[in-house]
């Protein structure tokens, strides 16, 4: 926990953590006990116990570096994490710093992934919470403690504020530093005491700034396409124009009179072209001739995908929930309605495509990435590699965006790297690349989706039923988390947002129709959310205006129960001015969904000219994620979710014609532009619930929400995403 010399350049290895007191001239590390991996608290797990060593390290020059065991890709979790230590800790914030923790799950697991070292889910705050206040709590302890001992004093008479330990009745003080090696030759406290949230004095505070923002404007944060090694080469990789297509034979030759290209290795995925620079390896891999087998390929095109899917919608189903006699009560409903709803493929799109840097060695291999499943990613390249997985060394760098890309269960573009290091086998350091290009025809998508729902009023306007056929891929099948999250066939995160719906129906039944393609899909920011909730909101509000009521009344009173619901629809209609009149051709729309325990409400305010184009001009947003931790970066992950939303509720898709991926690049795949931002306001419920998630929840209540305000605009529903504009038009 205590660096000595070396500082914040101290590093400290698994075996110095796991062996107990010792000195190694390097850094003084405290003896700890590591709780079972993948349980997190709660009803029958163990109690945690406090971990400093393994997360926090604190140097002579009074700094206080927190080892995060959890990517950062842009959602601000370094500095959410060093909050927590820095609040219980009581440093003061200028001390604090942040390192990325190594791939170690024995250690730095992901208390939420069963044994698995990795972010996502929006989980980071939230397993970490409790993690990091004890080993914070028994850090602060241990400080007290030596300092109580040096001064020869009680340690109830110690106090520590902003970095400063002073014993208040002699006006003795001192600095975290200066007690390091003294407080590290003490026993880890087994049960120290928590702050009191009320006396919490950064937690919630909007003035506490991110810990990354200056680097980040000055250059100096190191991303994977910054990494240099002595002799590194660049590859870059030809791969099927289809999916499911292989290699049948391939010409080398112009690409290996490239200047600068030294190599090119067929592997399992396709061709590679190794060269002295990228701009090298691209001219080298897009001089080769390569033939390809479409025997097993997907070579359908988007609108015969979409007709399969209605047929399937027809068949029998998976029941992911069956409730009541739904059958029954839609025979004898007063009213029925019925919608179907359409999602396209979606690509990820981060702003820094897939790269990483890959050096094999005897023995060893050792990896540079924006790395997110570090355990999934040593596992498999253990496995290529013929190693031990702790062999496999992985340093975690910042990512620029992911929003999933890269939580692969196969560890991909990793599992290409290495296997092209391997292929060609120079002995040099390897930076794999890929284009945007490859980021757009390359896949992994959001599934395109398919739903169906009939949904039934009595004579009274009350849902009496609500029958639902979702088709899709699914995206936990063939994965590590699979035995957990497919039950009975249904993929959880197919239908969650429905099975869990918060309303008050008694007839429920959800039945889901897997389909199957080469087409490769894995989860986008919020998973399942991304589709459910636009389908549940839209058809929540559409049965409402056949029920003849407001909206928002009439899910108040559906949500009777669910007081977190409820407390975020009503902060967010009050802001946005529900009910007020507005000018022909704009509306307002309302959607509020939970999504990773996070609780959104959102109101769109929108225009719709008279050629149909549609223009959000304000979103009001209402989160209750618990614990505000860093209320500033909350604000900016509902902003960010907000816009990410609106990119692929306007415009974007994924299209195939005749199995081709037909978007390219950043000109037909459009991220929203700065012009296409609506205002947005954002309001934080107050809680003393344990924190919870913001880095996905903003996203799955901006479709519904500018859905629904569109109908408010113009009496026409905009049901499938992206919104069928043209269809707006004279309205």
């Amino acid at each position: 926990m205590f660096a000595t010399s070396l500082g914040r350049a101290a590093r400290l290895t698994r075996r110095d953590m796991l062996r107990g007191t010792a000195i190694t001239g390097a850094a003084l590390v405290i003896a700890t006990y590591l709780p079972e991996p993948g349980l997190a608290q709660g009803a029958g797990a163990p109690k945690l116990q406090p971990m400093p060593n393994a997360f926090i390290r604190i140097a002579p020059d009074d700094s206080v570096t927190v080892i995060i065991k959890h990517l950062d890709k842009g959602q601000g979790v370094t500095t959410g994490l060093s909050t927590i230590v820095a609040e219980e800790l009581n440093a003061d914030w200028s001390q604090m710093r942040a390192e990325f923790a190594p791939a170690d799950a024995k250690i730095y697991s992901n208390l939420f992934f069963g044994g698995i070292q990795g972010t996502g889910g929006s989980t980071s705050i939230a397993n970490s919470w409790m993690q990091l206040r004890l080993a914070a709590a028994a850090a602060r302890e241990m400080l007290a403690a030596a300092a109580a001992h040096d001064w020869a004093v009680v340690p109830s008479e110690i106090t520590i504020d902003k970095g400063i330990v002073q014993h208040t009745p002699t006006g003795k003080s001192t600095r975290f530093g200066a007690l390091a090696a003294s407080a590290a030759k003490l026993p880890v406290p087994q049960n120290p005491t928590l702050k009191d949230p009320k006396n919490f004095r950064l937690i919630g505070n909007p003035e506490v700034k991110r810990l990354d923002t200056p680097d980040k404007i000055t250059g100096r944060t190191v991303y994977a396409m910054d990494i240099k090694r002595p002799g590194m080469v660049y590859a870059m990789l030809a791969r099927p124009p289809k999916f499911g297509a292989t290699v049948a034979s391939f010409d080398a030759s112009a690409a290996k009179s490239a200047q600068g290209v030294i190599g090119v290795v067929q592997v399992p995925m396709g061709v590679a072209a190794i060269g002295t620079t990228t701009w090298a390896a691209k001219q080298g891999r897009d001089a080769l001739k390569v033939e390809w087998d479409f025997s097993k390929a997907e070579t359908r095109s988007t609108a015969q995908i979409l007709a399969d899917y209605k047929q399937r919608a027809t068949e029998p189903g998976l029941p992911a929930l069956a409730k009541g006699d739904t059958a029954r009560a839609l025979a004898s409903a007063a009213k029925v309605v019925e919608a179907e709803f359409e999602f396209p493929y979606l690509a990820h799109a981060p702003m820094e495509p897939l790269n990483c840097v890959v050096d094999l060695k005897e023995g060893g291999c050792e990896i540079w990435t924006g790395s997110q499943f570090q355990t999934v990613e040593q596992h498999v390249v253990a496995t290529i590699l013929g190693l031990k997985p702790e062999q496999v060394q992985i340093h975690t760098l910042y990512a620029g965006g992911s929003f999933g890309r890269r939580a692969t269960p196969t560890a991909d573009y990793i599992a290409e790297a290495v296997t092209i290091a391997k292929a060609w086998g120079g002995g040099r350091p390897v930076h794999y690349v890929w284009t945007r290009e490859d980021d757009i025809k390359g896949g992994y998508y959001r599934p395109m989706v398919y739903h169906k729902v009939r949904a039934g009023l009595d004579g009274n306007g009350a849902i009496v039923a609500w029958d639902h056929h979702i088709v899709a891929q699914q995206i936990m099948e063939g994965t590590p988390f699979a035995s957990r999250l497919i039950v009975n066939g249904v993929d959880r995160t197919t239908a969650e947002g429905i099975t869990d719906m918060p309303y008050a129906i008694s007839n429920v039944a959800i039945s889901v129709h897997p389909m199957h393609a080469p087409v490769p899909v894995l989860w986008w920011r919020s998973v399942g959310h991304t589709h459910t909730a636009q389908v549940v909101e839209v058809m929540i509000d559409e049965l409402a205006h056949a029920a003849g009521k407001d909206p928002v009344e009439f899910r108040l009173a559906l949500l009777k129960g669910h007081p977190r619901h409820s407390g975020v629809l009503w902060l967010a209609a009050e802001k946005a001015g529900w009910g007020s009149n507005l000018p022909q051709g704009k509306g307002l729309g309302i959607a509020v969904h939970e999504s990773f325990r996070s609780f959104v409400a959102q109101a769109a305010k929108v225009s719709v000219d008279n050629d149909g184009a549609i223009k959000v001009e304000k979103v009001v947003c209402a989160v209750d994620c618990g614990i505000a931790v860093n209320p500033d970066v909350i604000k900016a992950q509902m902003e960010g979710g907000i816009g990410y939303a609106l990119g692929a509720a306007l415009r974007d898709k994924i299209t195939l014609t005749n199995g081709e991926v037909d978007q390219s690049n950043f000109h037909d795949y459009e991220p929203l532009r700065i012009t296409d931002m609506p205002q947005v306001e954002v309001y934080i419920v107050p809680s003393s619930e344990a924190p919870t998630g913001v880095g996905e929840p903003g996203v799955p209540a901006l479709a519904p929400a500018v859905s629904n305000a569109v109908f408010a605009a113009t009496g026409k529903r905009l049901r499938s995403l992206p919104f069928a504009a043209a269809s707006l038009k004279g309205a």
